[in-house]
């Protein structure tokens, strides 16, 4: 089965990922992938499409029109909200999308979301991955209106509303590791970033979120430039703190007053604009700790995202012949 999907509006940060482009940051080329990690593969765990990408959605959400053929899909993301030819579906869902008719994504209270469907997308790889670094548009490519997105190999995927994660709280601070190159703020700096209030804007993409609040002013910017992370916060000349995300530059030469723990990238990239956080200090076993707490509850999230359904569902939707081999021993394609 083949569909064929037209794109009329986008979002101008809709871009085609998979999991991210491995090993080649010392080439100087970021890992890009999904900004919400849960997210991307929460769409995956229901849609079971090829190839392992997906949609990522954000500012303007996404209209398109299947042309030809019949495709299931699953759309997961903080708030963001899908529809039928005007028939509401919710969000965090999955269904099915047939010859004529209109998929509507509307962006919710978050600021990014996941679009998977049940096909092989014949989006191009580039560095053997799929995923888009946006700002050059390699990898599977930046979606924009008037594209036709084709799929191979498609199925049906029976309605559903998938079991969400619960939204974490806006009032919990975002834990950082101070450094790396702290040595180059004053010590009132470094204070002044778990004592103030700071505030997530309406200005990110891609490579970074910026933040508002009382400017920290760092003694020089003439060190040397060296490696970013996801989740670095960056200090400009003039004291603005931007957070790196996932097609950040692999090295810079602004220095990082902290960096966010992993457990809490995803979070302060979906917060609202406007929200008002605090940062906290911890320490790096914390970190760790954390991120393991936080992977603990995400799998379990995955294990209990997609319904279990009927017997002829499940059925349809289950390989029953991988991995069978034949007499001699040869795999059977």
């Amino acid at each position: 089965m083949i569909a064929l999907l037209r794109i009329e509006a986008a979002g101008p940060l809709t871009s085609v990922q998979d999991a991210g482009r491995r090993g080649a940051m010392r080439f100087g080329v970021p890992r890009s992938g999904p900004i919400d990690r849960l997210a991307f593969a929460a769409a995956l765990a229901a849609a079971q499409p090829e190839c392992g990408t997906a949609i990522e959605l954000s500012l303007g959400g996404l209209t398109l029109t299947c042309l030809e053929g019949e495709i299931g899909f699953a759309l997961c993301g903080s708030g963001f909200t899908a529809e039928i030819d005007g028939r509401a579906l919710g969000g965090w869902c999955r269904a099915t999308l047939g010859p004529g008719q209109r998929l509507r994504v509307r962006q919710g209270v978050g600021n990014w979301a996941y679009l998977a469907f049940a096909g092989a997308s014949v989006a191009p790889a580039w560095l053997g991955s799929r995923a888009t670094h946006a700002l050059s548009g390699l990898g599977g490519g930046m979606v924009r209106s008037g594209d036709v997105l084709e799929f191979h190999g498609t199925r049906p995927l029976h309605a559903a509303a998938l079991q969400a994660p619960p939204e974490p709280s806006l009032m919990l601070p975002i834990g950082v590791v101070i450094g790396p190159q702290e040595r180059y703020f004053a010590p009132d700096a470094l204070e002044r970033l778990c004592a103030e209030t700071f505030t997530a804007t309406g200005t990110f993409d891609r490579m970074g979120r910026a933040l508002e609040g009382l400017p920290l002013m760092p003694l020089r910017l003439d060190m040397p430039s060296e490696p970013t992370m996801r989740g670095c916060l960056q200090i400009a000349g003039d004291g603005r703190m931007t957070m790196l995300m996932a097609d950040h530059q692999t090295t810079g030469g602004f220095p990082k007053i902290a960096s966010v723990i992993s457990a809490d990238v995803t979070r302060l990239a979906q917060l609202p604009p406007g929200t008002t956080l605090r940062f906290e200090t911890v320490s790096t076993e914390e970190a760790v700790r954390r991120l393991h707490v936080l992977a603990q509850a995400q799998a379990d999230c995955l294990r209990r995202l997609v319904p279990v359904g009927t017997l002829e569902e499940r059925l349809r939707e289950t390989n029953l012949v991988g991995g069978v081999i034949d007499a001699l021993g040869a795999e059977v394609p």
